[in-house]
């Protein structure tokens, strides 16, 4: 292991074009010097491992060290700091309106001016003195441009005691209102970041990437825990998994997920991805979508999940489904026609209740029939049904004949993504960039709804710790977690943020992962960073390996 750490200071000024500090990177790269510039665009950007910088006004300060973990992995630790950001504690009032997906009553970050005008009026009449602040709709591909409404706020406060004392106070007034950390505005600059990046290139590592459940994909592990079982260089956590029981199976996967060629989740409409063919020697972001069909004879029937509660949806993306077919981030969408099947990897008891299950050998010849419940028998799977595929389950599933699955895993351009042994696929939302360019389709993969902003506007818009993965121009996987919800500490970024960094860093195709109290990254087994989780380190579904052995074909 080695570690390097220089100095460099490189300043740049407030508007610089982006082609001018690529050219000013250029320059420094061709006299044999690193170097990271700051410039305009928030958060800051970054080419390079360099590892000390400030910017012309004193304000913005860098310290990075690089630490090289095997020939072809670097990891970069980086805190940024910005004097000129004093973030404070305040009192947000939130808008009323309703739900979009559900119809109930919701509570909105923002309003139209009509009802910041009104609540405005309302709080100084009671003795406040209100702020109005206009907020602007971010870089998204896919959503309006320019004002997306207005945010009334009151006072400024330094602890937050204070806040939510001034908040029950302004409550009392007839208004709902939060005490919020500004810190977390997209508005403002943060004060600090703390930051890992980790870098992989396939022409110089000999080792294997790899997305992995560690055997039982209905289970919850730390990421550290399976870093230090597999002996990982780097490991990050990965896809959106289910946390509550309420929602399924904790531990399974929300999203489309394969570990070792064997596809064992199904993909939720069509959402980012990362591909991982042949161990890491290629990888690639793409939206996936999957197909399952059970067949007997000429009879067939979709198979709507993998390893999942039937009937049960997390994140939607499901035909069929209520409230809604499309993806819908941390929402759980229910069916009563369902056929689920599970594989040898899913480790838990089954699912009981009403409905048929039929376990098929590797043959796909039925062994049994009978109600839901169980394990599934080594080196069988099993398919359950609810409502009509129960039905066709009792129809065309029966002893001693056979049911074949058929899987198609494709991406938007309809070209099939086959899978074989070392190929993964870990997939979470939304897609930051594409071709080099901010594409983020934050409407597109659910992670917001623009007519309706009591939905993902915090997800999506304000600071949050992250975790996302990127592939630069020469094939470099990039894996990064920056920290965040630690109130005077790191404070994470926006999904613009996210994305602006991933380009800085020369991502040509980037997604979000799984993030919030998820946020982990592993190295050499250790944990790095400080995870937001009211726990500690909290237990995942899948993660994503940077491991010493190459693959064994």
């Amino acid at each position: 292991m080695n570690e390097n750490e220089t100095r460099l200071i490189v300043p740049s000024r407030p508007g610089m074009a982006p082609g001018r500090l690529r050219q000013r990177a250029v320059r420094a790269r061709a006299v044999g010097i690193t170097t990271v510039v700051l410039a305009a665009v928030a958060p800051f950007a970054l080419s390079g491992p360099a590892s000390a910088q400030t910017d012309s006004q004193g304000s913005v300060s860098a310290q990075w060290t690089t630490q090289t973990v095997a020939p072809g992995v670097q990891v970069r630790t980086g805190t940024i700091r910005n004097a000129a950001a004093v973030p404070t504690w305040t009192v947000t009032v939130q808008a009323p309106t309703t739900s979009r997906l559900t119809g109930a009553a919701a509570w909105a970050a923002v309003g139209p001016r009509s009802w910041a005008d009104e609540t405005a009026v309302r709080l100084r009449a009671a003795g406040f003195q209100p702020r109005t602040e206009t907020v602007r709709w971010p870089r998204y591909a896919d959503t309006p441009h320019g004002t997306m409404g207005l945010r009334v706020r009151v006072g400024s406060y330094t602890g937050r005691a204070a806040a939510q004392a001034a908040a029950t106070s302004v409550n009392a007034a007839g208004v709902h209102a939060v005490a919020e950390w500004t810190g977390y505005d997209a508005g403002q600059p943060a004060d600090l970041e703390n930051i890992h990046v980790a870098v992989i290139d396939p022409r110089k590592f000999s080792g294997t990437v790899e997305g992995t459940h560690d055997g039982n994909v209905a289970q919850r592990e730390t990421t550290s825990s399976v870093a230090g079982k597999l002996g990982s260089l780097v490991g990050v956590n990965a896809g959106f998994f289910v946390t509550s029981d309420s929602d399924g199976v904790q531990g399974t996967q929300s999203g489309i997920a394969a570990y070792d060629g064997q596809l064992e989740s199904m993909a939720v409409g069509s959402r980012a991805a990362l591909i991982v063919e042949d161990g890491g020697r290629h990888i690639r972001v793409a939206d996936l979508t999957s197909t399952v069909t059970a067949h007997s004879g000429a009879s067939r029937y979709a198979v709507q999940g993998i390893n999942r509660v039937p009937g049960t949806v997390r994140d939607c993306g499901r035909p069929g489904l209520t409230p809604s077919s499309l993806p819908w981030q941390d929402v759980t969408c229910h069916t009563g026609d369902d056929l689920v099947r599970f594989t040898s990897a899913f480790g838990a008891t089954l699912p009981s209740g009403a409905g048929t299950q039929v376990v098929l050998d590797a043959t796909g010849r039925v062994v049994s029939t009978g109600a839901r419940g169980g394990r599934v028998p080594a080196g069988d799977t099993v398919l359950q049904g609810i409502g009509t595929a129960a039905d066709w389950l009792t129809s065309h599933a029966t002893l001693g004949q056979r049911v074949l699955v058929t899987e198609v895993v494709r991406d938007t351009k309809g070209r099939r993504v086959r899978l074989g042994r070392g190929d993964s696929i870990v997939s979470a939302a939304p897609t930051l960039v594409k071709n080099g360019r901010l594409s983020i389709d934050a409407a597109a993969e659910g992670t917001l709804d623009p007519q309706d902003l009591s939905f993902g506007y915090a997800w999506s818009n304000t600071r949050q710790p992250r975790t996302m993965a990127g592939i630069d121009a020469v094939g470099r996987l990039l894996l990064v977690t920056v920290d965040g919800r630690l109130t005077g500490g790191s404070e994470g970024f926006t999904l613009q943020e996210g994305a602006e960094f991933m380009r800085s860093l020369g991502a040509v195709q980037a997604l979000n992962l799984d993030g919030g109290g998820s946020t982990a990254m592993a190295v050499n087994g250790k944990l790095v960073n400080a995870p937001s989780d009211a726990t500690g380190e909290r237990p995942v579904g899948d993660t994503l390996h940077v491991l010493p052995q190459p693959r064994i074909h």
